[in-house]
């Protein structure tokens, strides 16, 4: 089986069942048995057709001769396989990209029809290529529903909203942060050379490192000897404004699966104090807690915990509580392209249960501690709403002015939503707030 058909039937259980491609992709490449190069290409294959969903719609209504709607879903996914190829890959060949989807409408379709279809269509595309009507409509242009558009464009600043949808359809890099109670940067550069992988230090955040020619990271001696992690800049930024310190404090991160900010927390501490790092689910708690082993962070605790109920013996313990809750996810679309699809009237309960979960969370901060909100997306309700009715609600807490780097603007309001496109992070909101003595 190669990487056409492992993304097909990716692609076919995400419009079934529902799945989400980032989880249903890692199992089938598993199932498959794809080398690095070809699952690769599946992943590449199945993320920029879901990218690209609408602006392939516009070109698929310009190439068949009937109705788009009359298409059968399997005929749909697999001409919108071939289209991405011809249209947007330029290292395959066209003959190439039509003959294969071919050999999937064979054994994917129940009507005798279907390869024909598929191979006209894909041999106009191929022949047509840059004369077809280019969209014009943001929905169309980025494969962005209107409603999620709408929603986007009161949301964000002037001038911001088309460089978000750009990035939101680019390939995210592969970031990673340095153990430095490990390695340090030049050191860690050096072994991933030795492995084949060039390494640029980040733009702005230290100990940072963006990489090239990665393949599966997992399989590398440095992954393993625990020399570094994955985390997008802005989710370490929000740790690094915490300020945490390096004299056996203790720390709770409350929703923390996959771990990275507690990784960060720990660095950050120099591997003193307590990191208590807990996820609802026993699974993802465990997953933590491998994590840290690998990485060698011994100052960190996983446990199974929800935050929304109150942990007594936690009350007014905590230098720190680093709360990344719940949330609509706006701001990782590159990352899970899916989520531009959902339906966002399912979102909109969440701000009730980020700020059910803050106030949980801020009995836990001792006076004079700092507690941390932050969230994965852009969206005000979510974002400075929840914060400003937390404040409003619990006097007892007010906001700091964030620490940034340089490349940022002073801040005094102790808030910042990084917007994708602006500073080339995912998007996130960050919060400081810190309890009265």
């Amino acid at each position: 089986m190669g990487a056409r058909e492992t993304a097909l039937n990716a692609l076919i259980a995400c419009r079934k069942e529902g799945a989400w491609s980032n989880g249903v992709l890692k199992i089938y490449i598993h199932r498959d048995r794809l080398d690095s190069r070809d699952a690769a290409l599946a992943t590449r294959l199945c993320y920029g057709v879901i990218q690209n969903r609408g602006k392939l719609d516009y070109y698929l209504a310009q190439l068949l001769t009937g109705r788009l709607k009359d298409l059968h879903p399997a005929v749909r996914d697999i001409l919108h396989l071939g289209l991405y190829q011809i249209y947007e890959l330029d290292k395959i060949p066209d003959s190439a990209a039509v003959n294969q989807s071919v050999s999937l409408a064979k054994r994917y379709c129940k009507n005798p029809k279907a390869p024909a279809l598929v191979n006209g269509v894909l041999r106009r595309a191929a022949d047509t290529k840059g004369q077809l009507k280019e969209p014009v409509s943001y929905a169309d242009r980025y494969s962005h529903p209107e409603e999620l558009i709408s929603l986007l464009k009161a949301n964000l600043p002037k001038g911001q909203l088309e460089p978000m949808l750009i990035a939101d359809n680019q390939a995210p890099k592969t970031v990673i942060q340095v153990n430095t109670l490990k390695v340090d940067t030049a050191g860690l550069t050096a072994r991933l050379a030795e492995a084949g992988i060039t390494a640029r230090p980040h733009g702005w955040m230290p100990d940072c490192l963006v990489l090239e020619n990665t393949g599966n990271l997992e399989t590398l001696p440095p992954f393993r000897e625990g020399l570094f992690y994955v985390q997008d800049p802005a989710s370490r930024l929000s740790v690094l404004c915490a300020q945490l310190p390096r004299t056996g404090a203790k720390v709770l991160d409350c929703c923390a699966a996959p771990g990275g900010k507690s990784f960060a927390a720990a660095i950050a501490m120099g591997g003193r104090g307590e990191i208590v790092s807990c996820d609802i689910h026993p699974r993802k708690a465990e997953l933590i807690r491998k994590g840290a082993q690998r990485l060698g962070l011994q100052n960190i605790t996983s446990r199974v915990q929800d935050a929304s109920v109150l942990t007594e013996e936690w009350v007014g313990q905590m230098d720190a509580v680093i709360a990344d809750v719940p949330c609509s996810g706006l701001g990782i679309i590159r990352k899970k392209p899916d989520i531009r699809y959902k339906n966002l009237k399912e979102t909109e309960n969440l701000p009730e249960l980020q700020l059910s979960i803050l106030c949980n969370q801020a009995r836990y901060v001792r006076p004079d501690g700092v507690l941390m909100y932050s969230t994965c997306t852009v969206l005000r309700r979510e974002n400075e709403d929840v914060a400003a009715r937390f404040l409003e609600e619990n006097p007892e807490f007010y906001p700091e002015p964030l620490n940034l780097p340089d490349i940022f603007p002073k801040n005094e309001t102790g808030m910042l939503t990084l917007i994708p496109g602006q500073w080339d992070t995912d998007g996130f909101f960050i919060c400081r707030m810190r309890r009265k003595v």
